[in-house]
């Protein structure tokens, strides 16, 4: 029996989608449609003060624009809070997890003081428990931070992580790719006032989906390198990741919402059509 394929578009409706999101989305669709396999649409909206309803309701209509189909329902992170609350929850309960006080601030100036700079990535530890119980009594804002030293000694070192790339990483890198997940340090799971941070959250939900391929850009080629480590602690399955090439303007930049970037609503409203715009990026 055929293994089955599984992909996934999960933008953040934070913003109108532009060329980048619309070349991530044709490439899982059409890899979906050449395995004979699924193709779902999840909606990452954990950041509730950045996401809108009417980005939600633009991003149905710019996929549908490019000719996509995707199964409902829909998976929403903001309606699922409590599942993640429960994977850190497994997490805390084995000393993996622990309280961060520090201000963003304070995490930049910490690297910055390190022997390497900003070359290094934060590590921290818990407080002790009164201090910790004091500040927490206080109502002090704190994130959830992922301990490496506790992942490490809990898994044995991470010789053991590993995860297939069929696409190609910012270097060239292809194949099987031993983890590094020292590259992003203790990252954030989540945060007193958000319940839960992009990594955790997106580990949780591919596994529940039953994702088996992850198709995305290259630029979060290094979040599966800490992305695999959560899925070895949580005890997750390990899907296959395909990143691929990122789109850039006429200046060399790259797409982003940030930068203003042309939308796909305005590639509609100056007459582009679908088929146009994926002769344009290489998928028609």
């Amino acid at each position: 029996m055929a293994t089955p394929f599984v992909t996934r578009f999960a933008p953040s409706p934070t913003g109108l989608l532009h060329r980048g999101h619309a070349f991530s989305a044709l490439a899982a669709w059409q890899a979906a449609q050449a395995a004979g396999g699924r193709f779902l649409l999840r909606i990452e909206d954990i950041d509730v003060t950045r996401s809108r309803p009417e980005y939600e309701a633009a991003i149905g209509e710019d996929l549908a624009w490019l000719g996509l189909a995707w199964e409902t329902p829909v998976r929403r992170q903001s309606e699922h809070l409590g599942d993640y609350a429960g994977a850190l929850a497994r997490l805390a309960a084995r000393g993996l997890v622990y309280r961060c006080f520090r201000t963003r601030r304070d995490v930049a100036e910490t690297i910055a003081q390190a022997p390497h700079g900003a070359m290094e990535a934060f590590r921290g530890a818990p407080l002790p428990a009164a201090e910790e119980a004091r500040r927490v009594a206080a109502g002090e804002p704190f994130a959830w931070r992922l301990s490496l030293a506790a992942a490490e000694q809990a898994l044995g070192g991470f010789e053991d992580l590993t995860f297939l790339e069929e696409g190609e990483g910012p270097s060239g890198e292809h194949g099987l790719i031993q983890a590094r997940p020292a590259l992003g340090g203790d990252v954030v799971l989540a945060r007193k006032d958000v319940g839960v941070a992009y990594h955790l959250a997106v580990v949780f939900d591919d596994a529940l989906q039953g994702i088996t391929h992850v198709i995305r850009g290259r630029d979060l080629f290094e979040a599966a390198h800490v992305q695999r480590l959560l899925q070895a602690l949580l005890d997750l399955p390990t899907p296959v990741y395909r990143h691929h090439r990122l789109l850039t303007g006429p200046d060399g930049r790259r797409y982003a919402k940030r930068d203003r970037a042309e939308t796909l609503r305005e590639l509609r409203a100056r007459g582009v059509s679908r088929v146009a715009l994926s002769a344009e990026m290489g998928l028609g």
